[in-house]
């Protein structure tokens, strides 16, 4: 892993530049690379960060890491916790309340 400090941030794009500790060109970062921090990254934040190139062939940080700051956990998503999961267990309550009102209604 390498080494920088975050040099600039623009948090409304989402990205933002490391200066190296061992000098050289600013490495360009998104906040893609970031997964799992426990919050975003601010300028002057010390970043561990490997390297690769783009689809335009420029160079960019990946795999990256606030020092000092929680990595979350990859938990999987519970879909019921999800807007559309949430809504599928309204959908399933309605058909289910509907249900219940016909055999109600049915029933001698």
């Amino acid at each position: 892993m390498i080494k920088g400090v975050l040099k600039t941030w623009k948090e409304d794009r989402g990205f933002g530049f490391i200066s190296p500790d061992d000098g050289g060109k600013d490495i360009f970062i998104h906040i893609s690379a970031l997964k799992g921090t426990s919050r975003r990254p601010l300028t002057g934040d010390v970043i561990h960060y490997q390297v690769a190139r783009d689809n335009r062939g420029k160079f960019k940080a990946v795999n990256a890491y606030i020092e000092g700051v929680e990595i979350l956990e990859d938990k999987p998503v519970n879909f019921f916790s999800t807007k559309k999961g949430t809504i599928v267990l309204i959908i399933l309550a309605l058909v289910a309340i509907a249900a219940a009102v016909v055999a109600l209604n049915l029933a001698p």
